[in-house]
């Protein structure tokens, strides 16, 4: 597990809304089902962003981050058409680094190397000085917002980042391992923001907004694992749990969690104190058939009705704000 003795809590002004962002991790598409390959470079699924921005986006004022990996930030038709949103003030860029597809092409590829952090550190830092460079070259702007592919996070990727000039890092999953085909465990991490590296100039985490529902929840961290265990799961008890109202462990997301669903997280989350979320999803899903997620344009219209609900009702019911990653990153208080 990642070491966490040296987070410093990240806090909004007291008495602030509870606030909202959104990042799309703006990638390739690639069939999610085969193993990773460098041939995947495709984007023309980038120029279906516009279709947020258009239905929900500039009606709600929001202003969302794009994450952007290799693909993306070296091929034309792709970053003029976000650097043409971002020129306009609709939106931020960021970085998105997926190692199998980012120079220097020097790992095999296998599950454990699409994890950045697994990289050495050397070569973890070289991709994400190239990847940073073509990103600053290509969208006339450095990007100061990281968030890595698999959400991949390494012992070494703090300094990478800090070396780099980077601000912030939006990778933890909160309560979530992905150390079954060797990537982090962020299973000892909550929703809070918190201050991370270099005292003198620290990184900003915003973790992935996950959190458990259910009248079980305060005992999530201890149940869920045995839930999710082979044998629970053949049994469905997981489900048999969710649906039963004890306990369900729900990430911020349309893909394949319903507005239902993210507005139970919501409530629970903020009612408990959280003062920052992040809804996210892949840019490939706004055009079907490159997602599991969406496979259909009946499936794409129920996909981006879910995000319209979810964010209408954040800021209706729950007296929410939403926020770029940029005024985030200025409002937030360093607590010592």
């Amino acid at each position: 597990m990642l070491n966490t003795s040296c987070h410093r809590p990240a806090h909004l002004p007291s008495n602030h809304p509870p606030v909202l962002c959104i990042v799309v991790d703006t990638e390739e598409e690639f069939n999610w089902s085969a193993p990773f390959s460098r041939c995947n470079v495709g984007t023309s699924s980038i120029a279906a962003q516009i279709l947020a921005h258009d239905q929900i986006y500039d009606r709600l004022g929001i202003v969302p981050t794009y994450v952007v990996d290799w693909p993306v930030a070296t091929t034309p038709s792709a970053f003029l058409a976000l650097r043409g949103l971002m020129e306009e003030g609709r939106c931020e860029i960021g970085t998105h680094l997926h190692p199998w597809v980012s120079p220097p092409y020097e790992e095999d590829i296998n599950n454990f190397n699409s994890y950045t952090g697994n990289l050495p550190a050397s070569l973890e830092f070289e991709k994400l000085k190239l990847l940073t460079q073509a990103i600053t070259d290509n969208f006339k702007r450095a990007p100061t917002v990281f968030k890595a592919g698999r959400y991949g996070l390494g012992h070494h990727t703090s300094q990478a980042l800090q070396g780099l000039g980077y601000a912030m890092d939006a990778s933890v999953v909160p309560y979530t391992s992905f150390s079954v085909d060797g990537g982090p465990d962020f299973t000892g991490f909550g929703n809070q923001a918190y201050w991370f590296g270099d005292p003198q100039s620290p990184l900003l985490e915003l973790p992935v907004t996950t959190g458990y529902c259910g009248f079980l929840r305060q005992y999530g961290s201890n149940i869920y694992p045995a839930l999710s265990s082979p044998l629970a799961r053949a049994c469905r008890l997981g489900g048999i749990a969710a649906r039963s109202g004890a306990l369900e462990r729900i990430r911020l997301t349309p893909e394949g969690v319903d507005a239902a669903a993210n507005k139970r997280l919501m409530v629970t989350l903020v009612r408990s104190g959280t003062q920052v979320l992040t809804l996210t999803y892949h840019s490939p899903s706004l055009a079907p058939g490159n997602t599991p997620y969406v496979q259909t344009q009946q499936e794409l219209k129920r996909f981006m009705a879910c995000i319209t609900d979810c964010l209408e009702f954040f800021k209706a019911e729950l007296g929410g704000e939403f926020m770029g990653l940029s005024s985030l990153l200025k409002k937030m208080v360093r607590v010592t």
